[in-house]
């Protein structure tokens, strides 16, 4: 079977490839144009025990998904499937907390993320979107500690991957991540917290 992805952003190159595998495909090849997308339909190949090899050719990306392979015995596991902690998620759309003053919103958010991760319950996710994405990129900036801490103690850091091409960004801490898994992360939690 052939997926034409090209021109799509996530998570529809892994929603199109999920509903492939869920209708018993075992050979497919998706071609998709942006990294993030690789990188999701490569995890989901793991999820369902199937090889995944790449190719390139000029700015399309093709996988081919192969092998005996099987179904998950639930629907393909979300990074935050398996809590850190307190079974509750974080979501970060922006660089601050709250309107008014930025500096006092940065500070705010360096605070809040320092306390999650030196809480008894640190959470089970914390979730990057839009120009939260930019926290998760500074190996310089002043939360990259507490990010690191909350990775240790168990905590899955998701980083939108269609957010870091849509700034230029890379080398994100934690998981590149899709819409898909941020919101199955979500969805698995008992609560969200978003900052």
């Amino acid at each position: 079977m052939y997926i034409d992805a090209v021109g799509k952003s996530c998570p529809i190159p892994v929603i199109m490839t999920k509903k492939a595998l869920d209708s018993g495909e075992r050979e497919l090849t998706v071609t998709v144009d942006n990294e993030a997308a690789v990188e999701n339909i490569k995890r989901l190949a793991s999820a369902y025990s199937l090889n995944a090899e790449l190719s390139r050719r000029d700015d399309k990306i093709e996988l081919r998904l192969f092998g005996e392979g099987a179904a998950p015995a639930a629907a393909p596991p979300s990074p935050a499937a398996t809590p850190g902690g307190g079974g509750y998620c974080v979501f970060i759309s922006k660089s601050r907390i709250g309107e008014g003053s930025e500096e006092l919103g940065e500070n705010l958010l360096k605070m809040a993320l320092y306390a999650l991760a030196q809480s008894d319950n640190p959470p089970s996710a914390v979730a990057f979107m839009n120009g939260g994405v930019r926290l998760a990129c500074d190996k310089n900036s002043p939360h990259m500690a507490s990010l690191e801490r909350l990775v240790e103690r168990g905590t899955n850091i998701l980083v939108c991957g269609t957010c870091l091409n849509y700034f230029g960004l890379t080398n994100a801490i934690g998981t590149v991540s899709n819409m898909y898994e941020i919101l199955s992360a979500m969805e698995a939690s008992a609560k969200v917290i978003s900052l």
